[in-house]
C-alpha cells in the first residue's frame, strides 16, 4: 500500500513538472515568436504583400511597432496553458510505452517518440484551435476606426455567436487536429533522435548534455515541426479568417483545400513559409531550453 502511494506521489510530482515547466516554456515561445507570427498570418490570408519584408515594413509604418504584439494577451496565457498540455501528455505517453516496453525488455523506438508526440499534438487541439483562432482574427482585423472586435472577450464572444461555438470558436478544429499531430510527432521526433544521438555519439548521459546544445537542437526541430505540417495550417489560417453566412467562402476543410489549389496551385500552401521559419528556430529552441532549465530547477 505505501509503495503504491510512493508511486503515486512520484507520478503526480512528475506530471506538475511537465506542466509547470511546459507552461513557462510557452510564455517564452510567445515573447520570442509573436512578431513573426503576426507576419506569417498576413501572408497566409492576404495577398496584399510582396513578401515578408514588405508585410513587416507596412505593418510598422501604417500600425506602428505595437501591432506586432496585436492579440498576445490571448496566445500569451493560452500558449503557456497549449506547451505546458503539449510536455505534459507528451511525457505521459512516454513514460507509458517505456514502462510496456521495460516489461518486454526493448527500448523506446522513434515510432513510439512520434505517436507520443501526436498524442500530445491531439490532447492541445482543444486548447489550441479557439486560442490560435481569436488570435489570427484580432491579428487581421482593419487598423483603427474599421476595428471588428474590441479586445480577445469580445472577440470570444462574438466567434461563439457566429452561428455557434463548434462553427464559430472551434471553426478550423479538423484540420488543427491534423496538424498538430504530425506537427508535434514531428517535433518530438526530431528532437529526442538529435538528443539520443548526441548521448550516444559523446557517450554521456543526456542530463548532460549543455543548454546550448539544447537550444541549438530544438532550433532544428522547430524546423522540421513547420516543414512537415505549413499546408495544413495555411488552409487552418484561411478557415479562420474565413467570413460568416453569405461571406463565408470555405464551406469545409476539403473545399479549403480544393480552393487553395485551384487559385493558388502548390505555391498556395506554403505562402508565408520563409517568416515561419525564421521564427520557428528561436521560438523552439527557446522552448525546449527554457523547459530543460526549469525542470533541473525543479528537480
Amino acid at each position: 500500500m505505501s509503495q503504491a502511494l510512493e508511486e503515486a506521489n512520484v507520478g503526480v510530482n512528475e506530471t506538475f513538472k511537465d506542466l509547470f515547466s511546459g507552461a513557462v516554456g510557452g510564455i517564452a515561445q510567445v515573447l520570442i515568436g509573436q512578431p513573426f507570427d503576426i507576419v506569417k498570418v498576413r501572408l497566409q490570408t492576404t495577398s496584399d504583400y510582396k513578401g515578408a519584408a514588405d508585410c513587416a515594413t507596412q505593418i510598422l509604418k501604417k500600425e506602428g511597432p505595437s501591432a506586432f504584439y496585436k492579440g498576445t494577451l490571448t496566445p500569451l496565457i493560452g500558449i503557456g496553458a497549449c506547451v505546458s498540455v503539449q510536455f505534459g501528455a507528451y511525457n505521459y505517453a512516454r513514460r507509458a510505452f517505456e514502462t510496456s516496453n521495460t516489461a518486454a525488455g526493448k527500448s523506446m523506438s522513434y515510432g513510439q517518440y512520434y505517436a507520443a508526440g501526436a498524442f500530445a499534438g491531439l490532447a492541445n487541439t482543444f486548447l489550441s484551435s479557439p486560442i490560435e483562432h481569436i488570435r489570427i482574427r484580432l491579428q487581421t482585423q482593419p487598423h483603427g476606426a474599421g476595428r471588428l472586435y474590441a479586445g480577445p472577450i469580445d472577440c470570444i464572444s462574438k466567434l461563439a455567436a457566429s452561428p455557434s461555438v463548434a462553427k464559430g470558436l472551434y471553426r478550423g478544429t479538423s484540420v488543427t487536429l491534423i496538424r498538430e499531430a504530425q506537427a508535434y510527432g514531428s517535433w518530438f521526433l526530431a528532437f529526442e533522435y538529435m538528443m539520443n544521438s548526441d548521448a550516444a555519439r559523446n557517450n554521456v548521459p543526456r542530463s548532460e548534455i549543455p543548454t546550448w546544445k539544447i537550444a541549438g537542437y530544438g532550433a532544428l526541430a522547430g524546423e522540421a515541426l513547420w516543414l512537415s505540417s505549413y499546408p495544413f495550417d495555411v488552409v487552418k489560417s484561411k478557415m479562420q479568417t474565413d467570413g460568416f453566412g453569405e461571406k463565408q467562402r470555405y464551406k469545409s476543410m476539403r473545399d479549403a483545400f480544393a480552393q487553395t489549389f485551384r487559385q493558388e496551385g502548390l505555391g498556395g500552401f506554403w505562402r508565408g513559409i520563409g517568416p515561419t521559419l525564421l521564427r520557428a528556430a528561436p521560438v523552439s529552441a527557446g522552448t525546449f531550453a527554457t523547459v530543460e532549465l526549469t525542470m533541473k530547477a525543479l528537480s
